[in-house]
């Protein structure tokens, strides 16, 4: 990455290979947030593409984060976003997914002032439990789901941060307390050090969907709004013999939900029965339009101070609303 100063009122423009950056997309995540990795919403130069760029952190190694970035561009189904341009050899470490209007689930939280309703969280689980059984039919194991991993765009949730638990520490290392790394979404076989495999996911999605409901990963079970204890609870088993499978989970979420009609020429999903109009609260709603008109109309720039002090930039969210 290098930082260039190209004329009046630039103040030390950032760009990241091709891109120039408008702005982080992790600007106003509540305090202690893991992420584990930077983000940004960038622009070419030409003005044509906007993307979601992603860098390493500096305790990740360059190579581990490139090899995940590379591994996602495979990944298939509707919830999820895959890398479609990586560095090139040489190269700071760095990939672009294509851009859409999203919010990180931790700042949508902030921007309702609170837990979610639980349509929005079912809609949620179905569509991240569907593109994860995906996954694993790909013979891949996401390893990196958490709360700051999941995107919320009008249409549904987008799954990022593909294997950050591998990028973070090798099997046989302790992850406990790796940077970026959500410890409330650490299965305990990885944080012991242990290969991730596909229960493990099912722990992370537990714990993303408990967040989204109470605003903890770990809540008490008596938080958990009543219809979705149990199954928020077995997937949280620490035992991964104790958690349900991805087809368990999608037949609990589906219950009794319409049939979903497909939408254009997209193939139909079962979380589509779950995420039409309404799924999402009208703040939230309101928030993404926000971003995506702030995006449009913004000028490429960031001061040149490495820390990306918040305030520094232009905020692709509105202040979020606390209504306790």
């Amino acid at each position: 990455m290098r930082a260039s100063d190209t004329g009046p009122g630039t103040r030390g423009t950032r760009q990241i290979g091709p891109y120039t950056v408008v702005t982080r997309l992790d600007s106003g995540m509540p305090a202690h947030t893991p992420v584990s990795e930077h983000r940004f919403i960038a622009r070419s130069a030409d003005g044509d593409r906007t993307v979601l760029l992603s860098r390493p952190l500096a305790t990740v190694d360059p190579q581990c984060f490139m090899a995940e970035a590379d591994s996602s561009r495979y990944l298939l189904g509707s919830w999820v976003l895959p890398a479609v341009e990586l560095a090139a050899p040489g190269e700071q470490a760095w990939h672009a997914q294509p851009y859409l209007p999203v919010l990180p689930l931790p700042i949508a939280l902030a921007v309702h002032g609170g837990p979610l309703p639980e349509r929005t969280v079912k809609a949620l689980g179905l569509a991240l439990a569907e593109n994860l059984a995906i996954m694993h039919g790909q013979n891949l194991i996401h390893a990196g789901l958490c709360p700051s991993a999941v995107l919320i765009a009008a249409d549904g949730p987008r799954l990022t941060c593909f294997g950050a638990v591998r990028a973070a520490g090798p099997a046989g290392v302790a992850r406990q307390e790796m940077p970026g790394i959500d410890p409330g979404s650490l299965p305990p076989e990885q944080a012991e050090g242990g290969q991730p495999r596909p229960l493990g996911d099912v722990y992370a999605l537990g714990a993303t969907l408990a967040y989204a409901a109470t605003g903890y990963t770990m809540p008490e079970r008596e938080e958990l709004p009543p219809a979705l204890r149990s199954l928020v609870t077995r997937c949280l088993s620490r035992d991964p013999v104790h958690r349900p499978q991805l087809s368990e989970i999608v037949d609990e979420l589906v219950g009794s939900a319409p049939s979903g009609a497909p939408a254009g020429f997209a193939a139909p999903t079962r979380a589509d029965a779950l995420l039409g109009p309404g799924w999402l609260p009208a703040g939230i709603v309101a928030a993404i339009v926000h971003q995506s008109a702030s995006v449009l109309a913004a000028e490429a720039h960031l001061p040149a101070h490495p820390s990306w002090p918040p305030g520094s930039a232009l905020s692709p969210n509105p202040a979020p609303h606390h209504s306790r």
